[in-house]
């Protein structure tokens, strides 16, 4: 499954405050994808093949319908925006979005945390009382509209989960499940009494950071722009400590590695890579390299594939550094999403179709979005120019995807 034009996942996290108890049954769930990809990957080769061969895979595909139909699927990050939140425009309706009501229930998807997203404040006060009330105010809007779809819009529809007795007890009534996730912990800002806050609100796990420094940790990130805190800050450690209290797994999909390492130094629960790759086979920072999963493995945590084709299938060394430099050129974040041809944020997923939005350092839009006109049409024939020198590498397929199961 993938998500917004941007990113999505594809294995399992727990929901429930015991997040340690829940992480053996996304196992299961995990394994079930595995087996709905293999599949899927078949049904491409299957002209030409033998009366027996054609069998073997119809029972194949017929084992994993099975075992879809028997779990309860689940999508650990999905985007959202608050615009697709409204009496007028929400996710009863099938939407431009990659997931919503009428496609998870033609889809088979029976859950879904739903993203509390903030990007990272580069601006000069971001790291100030203003700029942390600015984060907490977009961040509630998003609790919000997550709890307007689930108790007002759509209660016959969908319903949220706090507990996994929840989950099981909202999945047997033939709703789907909504779980709450954090991305980035910018929006607590320096008060810890918020963690508690945001779980009492739904939150079931939280990253302590994005593109882009925090105040609680490093991001990936570093790896181009230099490192803040060399892993966790002061306050992310502390932070950590309150996590693991209000039973709030914490998400290490785009801190640094050294975040992670010192994150499972410090957590005594399991944590989630809640939309990551392998590093590998494509080596992106925002991708987990071997050390870091089997660190994970030994933690007893979890890791959900990310179906996001710049992150499966990276591009070539030369063509980094020229989209580097054209970052630099334009005053763009690191990590600021460019895209291939077509210009920014023209490679999304592996699924083609139309997410909330595609997002940068900045906000769903991206940096890239606060250019004049003028910017974005010499961005466009920059990047143009780019692609001619060092063309983009294939969208990645399914069978890119499976290989990093």
């Amino acid at each position: 499954m993938e998500r917004s034009t941007r990113e999505r996942d594809g294995s399992a996290a727990a929901a429930s405050r015991g997040g340690a108890a829940a992480a053996g049954r996304h196992k299961r769930w995990t394994a079930a994808a595995v087996i709905l990809a293999l599949a899927a990957t078949g049904l491409t080769a299957r002209a030409g093949r033998s009366t027996a061969q054609s069998a073997s895979e119809d029972a194949l595909i017929e084992r994993a319908r099975g075992i879809h139909e028997r779990v309860m699927t689940l999508d650990t990050h999905n985007d959202i925006s608050v615009a697709n939140f409204t009496r007028e425009r929400n996710y009863t309706q099938d939407l431009g979005t990659q997931v919503n009501l009428p496609k998870m229930f033609a889809g088979g998807l029976d859950a879904s945390f739903f993203i509390v997203y903030v990007g990272q404040d580069r601006s000069a006060d971001a790291f100030t009382p203003a700029g942390y009330a600015r984060a907490y105010k977009e961040a509630i809007a998003k609790f919000d509209a997550i709890h307007r779809l689930c108790e007002q819009i759509a209660p016959d529809r969908i319903g949220l989960a706090l507990t996994s007795a929840d989950a099981r007890r909202i999945y047997a009534s033939g709703r789907k499940v909504a779980f709450i996730g954090v991305e980035n912990g910018y929006p607590i800002g320096e008060d810890l009494g918020r963690i508690k806050e945001f779980a009492d609100r739904g939150a079931r796990y939280l990253s302590l950071a994005h593109n882009g420094h925090s105040q609680l940790s490093d991001s990936n990130t570093g790896e181009t722009e230099g490192w803040k805190w060399n892993g966790v800050s002061p306050l992310g450690r502390r932070a950590i400590v309150e996590l693991n209290r209000q039973g709030v797994m914490i998400d290490v999909s785009h801190p640094s590695k050294a975040s992670m390492m010192q994150t499972l130094e410090i957590s005594k629960a399991p944590i989630i890579a809640s939309h990551s790759a392998v590093r590998a086979l494509a080596d992106h920072s925002r991708n987990l390299d071997d050390e870091q999963l089997r660190a994970l493995k030994k933690n007893g945590g979890v890791a959900q594939i990310v179906a996001f084709s710049a992150y499966v299938k990276t591009d070539s060394p030369e063509r980094r550094r020229a989209l580097d430099a054209v970052r630099k050129q334009f005053n763009l974040p690191p990590g600021t999403p460019l895209g291939g041809r077509g210009g920014p944020g023209a490679r999304g997923g592996v699924a083609a179709g139309q997410g909330d939005a595609p997002r940068g350092s900045g906000g769903r839009s991206g940096a890239a979005a606060a250019l004049s006109d003028e910017q974005r049409a010499a961005l466009q024939q920059t990047l143009a120019d780019v692609d001619e020198k060092f063309p983009p590498p294939p969208r990645a397929t399914v069978k890119d995807f499976v290989a990093h199961l």
